[in-house]
C-alpha cells in the first residue's frame, strides 16, 4: 500500500501557520512582482478567484470582498515545507518526496495497521506540529493514492484521509473522477479521449489494455494499470529528477534602458542557477543568458537575443558561472531598448562527481579553491538566511539612497512579503 500526502493550499498554508486569525478568510499567493495569483485559500476559490488573476483587477473583480493577499515567500515556504516532509518521513517505514507538497509513503510491514487511524494520526500530528492541513490518499498503487487525496481533500466527512482498498471503492472513485483529472493524463490527451466518449476515469479503465496501447502508449498503459490496482510505476520515476537544464528569470519591476541595472540582475540570477546545480550535486559546462523587451508594449521597439558562452570546466561555482552570464550579456544587449525581462540558462549539465579540469585555462587547485568559497557561502546563507552574503555583482544599489544595497529580494517587488519566520533570527516572532 502507498499513502500521498499533500498539503493543502501549501503557500496560503505556510502563511496561515504564522497568522492564524486568516484562517476561514479568503487569502492568496501572488507571483514574483505581485503580478498574478499563484495559491488561492479555499475561501478565495468560492469567491470565483482564478488561478492566474492578476492582483491589481481583485478590488475590482471583488469590491465587497477584503481579500488578503501575500507576496511570494518561497525561503518561507521551502522550510516549512522541509519540516513537514521529515515529520512524513519519520512516521512511515519508506517516503520518496515528489514534490514540494507531496510526497509517497511507502507502507510495508504494516499490514495489521489500522491505515486509516493511521493517516488521521498524522493529519493531527502535522495540524498540531506545524501549523499545516494535509490531505492523505491510500491505495494499492500510487496513482490510486493520488486519486484517493483528491477525495480526502474535497469531502470533510473522509476527516483529511481516504483510503482505496478494495474494488468497490475504486469503482466508486473512478466513476466519480474526471478522466482529465487523473495524473498522468494530460489536457492534449484528456481532449483526445473526450472525442472518444470516455469521460470518467472509470470510462478509461474499463477499456481494454491492447486498446489503451494500440491508441496511445506506454504511458497510458501504465496509468491504466494502475487505476485498474496493478502496481508499475517505479519509485525512481516519483523522485525529484535531477534536471537536464536549469533556468532563472525574472520580469523587471520597471523598464529598464542601462547595462549596469540589467546587469546586477542577471548576477542574481546567475548565482541562483549555480545554487540549483550544487543542491542536485551538478556541473554545467554551458552558461546562456536572454534580455527581453515588453513585447506587450507595441508603441516602443522591440528586441529579444540569446547568447552562450561554454565554461572552459564543468561547474556549479558562483564566480564562473556569473563570470560566464556577464560575458553573455555583454553580447546580448544592445543599447537603446527598454528591457523588461532577463533570464540565465545553464546548459549541458553532467554529475559533480566526474569533473575533468582544463589544465590549461582553470585548474585543479583553482576549481577546489572555488568549491570551498561556496561550501563557506552556501553555510552562511542557510545559517543566516538567504542573500546574506552575496557576490559583489549581485548588489543591487540604492539610487535614492533609501534602498538596502545587497540583498536579492531589491530586484523584485514584493510589497505584501511575510517575514522568513523560520530561517531569519532578524524576523522570529515574540511573544508577548
Amino acid at each position: 500500500m502507498y499513502a500521498l500526502v499533500d498539503v493543502d493550499n501549501c503557500y496560503v498554508s505556510c502563511e496561515r501557520a504564522f497568522r492564524p486569525d486568516l484562517v476561514g478568510k479568503p487569502v492568496v499567493v501572488l507571483s514574483n512582482n505581485d503580478g498574478c495569483v499563484v495559491a488561492r485559500s479555499n475561501e478565495a476559490k468560492l469567491l470565483g478567484v482564478k488561478d492566474g488573476t492578476p492582483f491589481f483587477q481583485l478590488r475590482d473583480l471583488f469590491p465587497q470582498h477584503h481579500i488578503y493577499a501575500f507576496s511570494s515567500n518561497y525561503e518561507l515556504y521551502g522550510d516549512m515545507t522541509r519540516r513537514l516532509m521529515n515529520m512524513v518521513r519519520n512516521a512511515s517505514p519508506e517516503f520518496h518526496r515528489y514534490s514540494i507538497d507531496e510526497g509517497f509513503c511507502m507502507l510495508h510491514g504494516m499490514e495489521k495497521v489500522d491505515l486509516k487511524a493511521w493517516g488521521e494520526d498524522l493529519y493531527r500530528s502535522i495540524l498540531k506540529g506545524l501549523g499545516m492541513p494535509v490531505s492523505i490518499g491510500i491505495a494499492p498503487t500510487k496513482t490510486l493514492a493520488k486519486v484517493a487525496s483528491r477525495f480526502a481533500k474535497r469531502y470533510p466527512a473522509y476527516n483529511h484521509c481516504c483510503i482505496i482498498d478494495d474494488d468497490n471503492k475504486r469503482e466508486i472513485a473512478l466513476t466519480l473522477l474526471p478522466v482529465g483529472d487523473v495524473w498522468g493524463i494530460g489536457r492534449r490527451w484528456e481532449r483526445k479521449l473526450q472525442g472518444m466518449g470516455v469521460r470518467t476515469a472509470y470510462d478509461f479503465a474499463s477499456h481494454t489494455q491492447s486498446w489503451v496501447r494500440a491508441t496511445f502508449n506506454i504511458v497510458a498503459e501504465r496509468t491504466w494499470k494502475e487505476l485498474n490496482g496493478i502496481d508499475c510505476i517505479p519509485v525512481d520515476d516519483m523522485e525529484m529528477v535531477t534536471k537536464k537544464s536549469i533556468i532563472t528569470s525574472r520580469s523587471f519591476p520597471k523598464n529598464l534602458t542601462s547595462i549596469d541595472d540589467v546587469r546586477t540582475h542577471v548576477a542574481n540570477y546567475a548565482a541562483k542557477c549555480a545554487a540549483k546545480l550544487r543542491k542536485q550535486h551538478s556541473v554545467a559546462q554551458v552558461v546562456g543568458v536572454f534580455v527581453d523587451t515588453n513585447h506587450f508594449r507595441e508603441d516602443l521597439p522591440q528586441y529579444g537575443m540569446f547568447r552562450t558562452v561554454a565554461l572552459p570546466t564543468p561547474s556549479a561555482s558562483n564566480i564562473p558561472i556569473t563570470q560566464a552570464a556577464m560575458r553573455c550579456l555583454e553580447m546580448a544587449f544592445i543599447p537603446g531598448f527598454q528591457y523588461k525581462k532577463a533570464g540565465v540558462m545553464v546548459l549541458d549539465i553532467s554529475p559533480d562527481s566526474a569533473v575533468q579540469t582544463n589544465f590549461v585555462d582553470y585548474d585543479a587547485e583553482h576549481y577546489e579553491k572555488m568549491r570551498k568559497i561556496d561550501e563557506v557561502m552556501d553555510h552562511i546563507n542557510k545559517v543566516n538566511g538567504s542573500e546574506t552574503i552575496v557576490l559583489g555583482a549581485q548588489q543591487y544599489t540604492a539610487k535614492d539612497g533609501k534602498g538596502k544595497a545587497g540583498q536579492f529580494a531589491q530586484a523584485i517587488k514584493r510589497d505584501l512579503k511575510s517575514p522568513n519566520y523560520t530561517t531569519r533570527w532578524s524576523d522570529i516572532i515574540e511573544v508577548e
